[in-house]
């Protein structure tokens, strides 16, 4: 039995509801981009200030809210935070709000409790992603590395979720499109590495492989516009910076921000971009 229809102000509460938990999401995230890199434990000890060493109370603790009333200071020593912890609380809010908006099951989009089910696992494995997306493009501006802590776990995380959510939909053709996204993916990044050595990180090639497998989950769209997708989005910004003399042909430029951009778009639009790319071509069918 196909499910009732929600009314529309369930899944903007909905929506709204993870958004906040994107914030929440948002400051531990900050923990996570600050002590992954140091080779710190993220649970233990307490966050606290780094100039005084204060642990920060619970209240002081809020997203956004803490640093609006503290004025971005310490309460103790009155040391001031970076803006950057404020932008990345409201930021995974707003991605989290979108992502959901994305991938929430919408009783228009289901028929039964196990598509609603499928529908469930693939936002959880999203959501995912968008958390790892925030703290691996900003340890790649920090540091130009892309740590495997958490590279390396994602393909697990992601192929369990994607896996289920596969299954629960009796669709084992997304897991087998998803398979072989890794593959493909992790080996063009492997041969570019290959051929061009120091042009590209290995942290860039397993990065590949984690995007490969989420994209090549929602189809062949989705997985060509968000690889390639970053390519292009690197190159504009790195020919934008040759143009402005902020960089020269030797230049380092963190590859990681603009991959996950790209896959992002895929994400988005890739199914619509190919689409017409296709009818404009005359190769649609």
């Amino acid at each position: 039995m196909a499910p009732t229809l929600a009314p529309l102000w369930f899944y903007a509460d909905v929506i709204a509801l993870l958004g906040v938990f994107g914030l929440l999401i948002g400051s531990f995230l900050n923990v996570v981009v600050y002590r992954v890199p140091a080779g710190l434990s993220i649970v233990w000890p307490p966050s606290a200030c780094p100039t005084c060493g204060e642990q920060i109370k619970p209240y002081d603790n809020i997203p956004v809210i803490s640093w609006l009333v503290l004025r971005g200071k310490c309460r103790n020593c009155a040391t001031p935070i970076s803006p950057r912890y404020l932008f990345v609380e409201l930021g995974t809010g707003v991605f989290f709000a979108l992502v959901a908006w994305r991938f929430w099951p919408f009783a228009s989009d289901v028929t039964d409790a196990s598509q609603l089910a499928s529908r469930i696992l693939t936002l959880l494995a999203f959501l995912y992603l968008a958390a790892i997306s925030v703290v691996l493009a900003l340890i790649d501006l920090d540091t130009h590395k892309l740590p495997n802590a958490i590279v390396l776990p994602s393909y697990l995380v992601g192929a369990v979720l994607l896996a289920a959510s596969a299954l629960s939909s009796h669709d084992l053709g997304r897991l087998l499109t998803a398979a072989i996204g890794a593959a493909a993916a992790f080996a063009l990044f492997f041969l570019l590495a290959f051929a061009v050595p120091g042009g590209m990180g290995f942290g860039d090639v397993k990065l590949a492989g984690v995007l490969g497998l989420f994209l090549g989950f929602l189809g062949w769209g989705q997985l060509v516009v968000g690889i390639f997708g970053g390519f292009l989005l690197g190159g504009l910004f790195a020919i934008g910076l040759l143009i402005a003399r902020r960089a020269g042909r030797r230049s380092g430029i963190p590859f990681g921000p603009w991959m996950l951009a790209g896959a992002w778009l895929g994400v988005a639009a890739g199914g619509p971009l190919i689409d017409s790319y296709l009818t404009l071509t005359g190769l649609a069918g």
